[in-house]
């Protein structure tokens, strides 16, 4: 009777006559219960989050930086960084965070509470993606729980940028076409083409996959007018959503192209990107924007693999005659992946990384997949185990089960668990102090610090190796010359040099560390070791003498630190000698 009540409760479909009574408890459980488990994890990253004032996502300086422009448009005044940014910032996410602007929100703030928004939203339509596909509550629970698990392994809900909004917008993609809403798929193609245009590419090529079926051993179109008109429809939106940004983000040049990106060492590891491998398994499977499998974790989601070889032995699972015929949406979405993925690679890297095209939806098709084929593998064990007598061994199976996908968190194998990446400012006297000075100073820095200034000060910066990104060619260009100026010029022995140099680029200050002037600063520095010659002649220039900055630091210093000395330019024009 136990396990007749446990199989009843665990893998029991919901059919649409028991939606209107007892049955009703069971969805309402397994999803509150999916949300519980959603908003806790969230709720542990969050408490990273505002364990200081100066804290915020690590990519999040990238795009929420510049948009301190919305408070004030004098900001950032002939920034090239800020500017980059903007111009390669979706539109529909620039427009989110220019109407939270609008009601006064601090943008810093607002990036990082609204991961709560978005985890309850994508934990929903996972939840109701899976109730379509095979209607057994607890398949949902799984799949959100999988899911929810995976995105706090890496940083995809915490980053603050417009990735976070793949996860809700896919799901809700695949929930409608298994709906065959058309408004409701072209509100969301419309959405993930203005917030995340790159997976906008998928669902478009899902939308073509499902003109096709497969019956009968044998392809055959859609007859189904409707199909034509959706896809056409998605065609138009598409186009007409992508190609303002497609045309505002090239104003900094095209894409490098693969053959040049292989002479620059900001591709190979150890650079900013570190795009290419000498390990071809590495560069195709695991590489972060090469592979096509990267960051698919927990392990747990390598059991969605077995769902296609499950359905092939319907006899042996019972269970599988209530699966909707529509579980080849999320085949048709690896296909769709795949397709993007290689092409991305075809055509580098006109189309971005092509890893992007595959890892966020593979690790969604895969969570469900693998929720759906743990609950066929359980029914079919109960009953089994009804049959034979074994209830132990069922009792076992759902202990066992239960503590591993609950606990997996906290396993010795997960030594941080969320992974959110949050970057605590350390020195916010320095923030304060820049603060305070004309909004249209300059600082000129090769120190990691120098990245925090933009979003914790609201100053501009001349460089900063998380603004590094060699992607688009006029801005890495300006970028690559302004960093060579640099390095030179606070290696050199030749005030002129320096003087020169900060009236090229307008400097109103220099922060530098106090290690600055140290041999190993330059040789251990793999960001800096991208620019030669300029690194090795500046580590050349150390062994001979003293820099001519370094004989300033007590005369020019308007700031310090334990291990910061923040110059004024103003000093250093009026030197006459070293």
């Amino acid at each position: 009777m136990l396990i007749l009540q446990l199989q009843k409760f665990l893998t029991t479909p919901i059919t649409q006559k028991s939606r209107q009574n007892q049955s009703r408890f069971t969805v309402i459980f397994w999803y509150s219960l999916s949300l519980t488990f959603a908003v806790g994890y969230i709720l542990m990253g969050l408490k990273k989050a505002f364990s200081s004032q100066y804290i915020v996502g690590d990519d999040a300086r990238e795009y929420i930086s510049w948009m301190y422009r919305y408070f004030n448009p004098d900001l950032f005044p002939g920034d090239l960084i800020a500017d980059y940014f903007q111009s390669v910032t979706p539109i529909g996410y620039g427009i989110l965070y220019k109407v939270i602007a609008a009601l006064g929100i601090d943008l810093t703030f607002f990036s990082k509470i609204f991961p709560i928004v978005l985890g309850l939203i994508t934990t929903s339509y996972c939840f109701a993606v899976c109730m379509q596909i095979l209607p057994v509550p607890m398949v949902g629970f799984i799949a959100s729980l999988l899911l929810n698990q995976s995105l706090c392994m890496h940083d995809d809900l915490f980053s603050a940028t417009p990735r976070d909004f793949i996860y809700p917008l896919f799901l809700a993609f695949l929930y409608y076409s298994i709906r065959s809403s058309g408004l409701g798929i072209l509100i969301v193609l419309a959405l993930q083409c203005l917030i995340y245009p790159l997976i906008g590419f998928v669902d478009l090529l899902i939308l073509a996959l499902r003109l096709f079926r497969w019956q009968n051993g044998q392809i055959t179109i859609s007859q189904n007018r409707k199909d034509y008109i959706l896809f056409a429809a998605a065609i138009i939106v598409t186009g007409i959503v992508i190609l303002p940004y497609a045309i505002q983000s090239s104003q900094f040049g095209p894409p490098i192209t693969a053959a040049v990106a292989r002479t620059m060492p900001d591709y190979w590891p150890g650079g900013r990107v570190s795009y290419f491998s000498h390990n071809i398994i590495n560069y195709w499977f695991f590489g972060r924007d090469s592979g096509f499998i990267a960051l698919i974790a927990p392990p747990q989601l390598l059991l969605g693999l077995l769902l296609p070889i499950i359905l092939k032995f319907k006899s042996y699972f019972p269970l599988t005659k209530e699966v909707n015929d529509e579980v080849k949406l999320l085949l048709q979405a690896v296909i769709a992946s795949l397709i993007m993925f290689f092409t991305a690679h075809a055509l580098a890297f006109k189309l971005h990384w092509p890893s992007r095209y595959t890892h966020h939806t593979f690790r969604m098709v895969l969570a469900v997949a693998a929720a759906i084929s743990i609950i066929l593998i359980l029914d079919a064990t109960f009953r089994w185990s009804r049959e034979n007598g074994k209830q132990i061994f069922i009792l076992g199976t759902i202990i066992i089960l239960g503590a591993g996908l609950v606990f997996y968190p906290s396993s010795f194998s997960l030594k941080v668990f969320p992974k959110t990446l949050y970057v605590e400012g350390k020195v916010p006297t320095l923030y304060n102090f820049l603060q305070k000075q004309p909004q249209n100073i300059v600082i000129a820095s090769t120190s990691g610090e120098a990245d925090n200034i933009p979003i914790f000060a609201q100053r501009t910066i001349l460089v900063g190796k998380e603004y590094a990104l060699p992607f688009h060619t006029k801005y890495y260009a300006q970028f690559s010359k302004r960093m060579i100026d640099l390095i030179n010029a606070q290696y050199t022995e030749d005030i002129n040099q320096v003087k020169d140099f900060i009236q090229k680029y307008h400097v109103t200050f220099w922060l530098l560390e106090r290690s600055a002037f140290l041999p190993e600063y330059i040789t251990k520095n793999t960001w800096l070791q991208q620019y030669q010659p300029a690194a090795q002649q500046a580590n050349a220039n150390l062994q001979k003498s003293l820099p001519v900055l370094a004989t300033l630091i007590n005369s020019c210093a308007v700031f310090e630190t334990d291990n910061l000395v923040l110059l004024k330019t103003e000093c250093i024009k009026v030197v006459t000698k070293t």
